[in-house]
């Protein structure tokens, strides 16, 4: 890793955890953290995520960027916003179970899940017997994490053991600690009043897992060694307790000592001191202990502070400290024996020289300890993490092969009610009934896909607008959504986009269907509904009636009701497009949202329909404008993240992307190239085209291949990999879209090089 005046690729990174002024050992780490990192890295921003339990709380200092309340799962989501747009390269966590929201701290998951960043995480728990939650969390850390830090080999050990940890994820950091020099305890006593006694110290917020007891219990018979002996234990009592039992176990401890007649040797401190006060504190100690009751510990910060400062340690034998005290660098004590740590300490107090060499041992360890080289150590493996060349161009980016038109996963989703709406992995969700989107999309698809059986068409058209026929509830005059599996309605009137993709399905019944019956069909409802998108108030919904009439004026030209939208709602988007508009914003809306390419369409095809030329220049105007916001650093088509939804003149996000997205654009394009002949748009239909096939942010398809399928997103950590009624419409209706503008494509070619010739 080079230093400070080198050259590394790392420019910001986000940290995450919690942070002063909560009161806590995680915080301090964190801040310790930070400073070591700024120090030893001038140039790279450091970016404070704090993990916040009580808000309005704590005044944080500017070091911190945004502070996220512990149980509101949408800050986490918004958080996830801020670390993308800040430009961070990787996201460091300091992970702990009980600082974050939801089951076993499962609120950290939606945030991570919304990154595409690498992400980097310190463990300062490791459990060998997680619970179900617990384990699902530390799992999903596992999958999600370039690299994990644990502060002790066992850490390592219960990772790969455990939880079948890959060895090379995994990078031993020992805890830091301060850099000061080695003193001589009496040098630093005049400051707090103890010339003349002999300072024992644990430090750390008060709590019963410290094992304080233990060591209350052994002063008596270190009193009558050592009269002088003073046992001082400092730290406030840990928050949750004081929430729980306020100061109960503090009085318990006091009465201990009362009962013990070492008044004169025990002395318990209440409170949070300052960083260097406590370093003060800690060099004025002749002998540090820590008696904790927990085997299992893995990582104690008091601990290695104490050898960072060269203390002579007694303590019992948890994780972390039968490592860093291995080889004679300090004393073991079993667990709950305050004859041992009697016997330990007192020898110690007596014993000068066992004491200055132990002195010199722990200060020669706690050397490699100190922060700056945990920071070095720490950026070396986020510098391993973040790619230092730009990614690989995948062979999906140069496809130009489209997938033959497939409906076995639409006969799949479908029964003879309809198609049903949700899948399990490829498994239709019963539960969850059928809606009219899902079925008004699928009529549209089975009316124009080509290569299938003139007898598969008839039986599944005549399924999916019978659907759409039972839909329609004319007291309400609305077409119904959602339909339970029993065939019951859970409605009486469905959304507004939900009737403005009916009227949609119909228009292009209307024109496309290949049976007399059936678009004979599509106008009869399409006449008698169609005047309900003048009760709508919605722009896509408006957009959707648009495309419907559009295709009915072609069915039937002049058809009065279809003008009558079209000429409506199309000075509508305008209108709108208008009042959105700044310098860098032209759009209908100051927000993006689902189906964003529909606007633009809507408004290119009802220019084409009725003559209105204003119609066609806004709607490509807004299609170039949208198509760039759609597009990655990469040149990848981007779809519109439904994160971004909601967010005022903001960039967009790129996740969860949604196959629909894709289709939207591909339709667009057509009516585009439709209007302008321009082979731009062509080319522009084909990268939405290939985002299905892997050209996108993961480099993962989402088409199936196998059966026609489409998996149901693109999430930070993969694919969604379930495989919605939606979402195969969308790839199945998409490639019937690219097949047909790629034909166009080819004929024109032809016609311009037979000119040439």
């Amino acid at each position: 890793m080079a230093g400070s005046s080198g050259k590394h690729s790392i420019r910001r990174i986000a940290m995450l955890g919690n942070f002063l002024p909560r009161r806590c050992g995680l915080a301090t780490f964190t801040a310790d953290t930070y400073e070591a990192l700024v120090r030893r890295f001038p140039d790279v921003a450091v970016d404070v995520y704090a993990m916040d339990d009580h808000p309005g709380r704590y005044a944080y200092p500017p070091e911190v960027t945004h502070a996220i309340p512990q149980d509101d799962r949408a800050a986490y989501v918004e958080a996830a916003r801020r670390i993308t747009a800040s430009g961070a390269q990787a996201l460091w966590v300091q992970h702990e179970y009980g600082i974050f929201g939801g089951p076993a701290g499962s609120f950290l998951l939606a945030l991570l899940d919304r990154l595409t960043i690498p992400l980097i995480v310190t463990l300062h728990t490791v459990l060998e017997k997680p619970t179900p939650e617990e384990r699902m969390v530390m799992d999903a850390l596992l999958r999600r994490a370039a690299k994990v830090i644990v502060m002790a080999d066992r850490g390592r050990d219960i990772l790969e053991r455990v939880y079948g940890a890959d060895p090379a994820s995994i990078a031993m950091i020992p805890h830091g600690v301060p850099d000061r020099p080695l003193v001589d305890p009496d040098t630093m006593k005049a400051r707090f009043g103890w010339q003349g006694r002999e300072i024992i110290l644990t430090f750390g917020l008060l709590a019963p897992n410290k094992g304080i007891e233990t060591m209350i219990a052994a002063m008596p018979a270190i009193a009558r060694a050592c009269p002088n002996a003073l046992y001082i234990v400092l730290g406030a009592t840990h928050p949750n307790l004081i929430e729980h039992e306020g100061e109960a176990y503090r009085a318990r401890l006091q009465a201990q000592i009362a009962r013990l007649g070492v008044a004169h040797n025990v002395r318990l401190i209440d409170g949070f001191v300052e960083h260097d006060e406590l370093l003060d504190y800690l060099q004025a100690a002749d002998i540090y202990v820590t008696p904790y009751n927990n085997p299992a510990q893995i990582t104690s910060g008091t601990l290695s502070y104490a050898i960072g400062l060269g203390k002579p340690v007694v303590s019992t034998p948890y994780v972390h400290a039968t490592e860093i005290l291995a080889d004679g660098h300090g004393v073991l004590v079993d667990f709950g024996d305050a004859e041992g740590f009697a016997r330990e300490t007192g020898r110690l107090l007596k014993n000068k020289d066992d004491r200055a060499e132990l002195m010199a041992r722990a200060y020669a360890r706690g050397r490699t300890m100190v922060w700056e080289r945990s920071a070095e150590s720490a950026m070396a493996e986020i510098e391993t993490i973040i790619p230092a060349k730009p990614r690989r161009i995948a062979a999906a980016d140069r496809m130009t092969r489209i997938l033959p038109p497939d409906i076995a996963a639409i006969e799949r989703m479908s029964d003879a009610t309809g198609m049903l709406q949700h899948a399990i992995y490829s498994v239709p969700d019963r539960r969850h009934g059928y809606c009219i989107d899902d079925n008004a999309r699928a009529l549209i698809l089975l009316n124009v896909v080509d290569g299938i059986d003139d007898g598969v068409r008839d039986r599944w058209t005549t399924v999916y607008a019978s659907f759409v026929q039972h839909a329609w509830n004319d007291q309400a005059r609305r077409f119904r959504n959602f339909m339970n599996f029993d065939r019951s309605w859970c409605e009486e009137e469905g959304s507004e986009d939900s009737n403005g993709r009916t009227l949609w399905a119909l228009g292009r019944t209307a024109r496309d269907g290949r049976a007399l019956k059936l678009r004979d069909w599509a106008v009869n409802l399409f006449d008698m509904t169609g005047d309900i998108a003048f009760d709508m108030q919605s722009p896509r919904t408006h957009a959707f009636a648009m495309l419907g009439a559009a295709a009915m004026l072609e069915a039937r030209p002049g058809h009065q009701l279809s003008r009558r939208i079209l000429e409506r709602f199309g000075e509508e988007l305008v209108a709108l497009a208008d009042s959105a508009r700044r310098p860098e914003w032209r759009w209908f809306e100051i927000v993006l949202a689902y189906d964003n390419a529909r606007l633009p369409e809507a408004l290119i095809r009802a220019g084409r329909a009725i003559g209105r030329g204003d119609f066609i220049r806004c709607g490509l105007d807004t299609l170039d404008w949208i198509i760039a916001q759609q597009t990655s650093p990469e040149g990848r088509f981007r779809a519109v993240g439904t994160d971004s939804f909601g967010r005022p003149y903001q960039p967009p996000l790129p996740f969860d992307q949604q196959p629909l997205e894709a289709q939207a654009t591909i339709d667009a394009c057509e009516a585009a190239h439709d209007v302008s002949g321009d082979p731009r748009w062509i080319d522009e239909a084909m990268r939405a085209y290939r985002w299905y096939l892997g050209a996108n942010d993961l480099d993962l398809p989402l088409a199936s291949g196998d059966d026609g399928g489409c998996f149901d997103g693109l999430m930070p950590h993969g694919v969604n990999r379930n495989q919605g009624a939606e979402s195969i419409l969308a790839l199945q209706l998409a490639t019937t879209a690219i097949s047909g503008l790629s034909k166009r494509a080819q004929i024109g070619n032809e016609a311009r090089n037979a000119a040439v010739a």
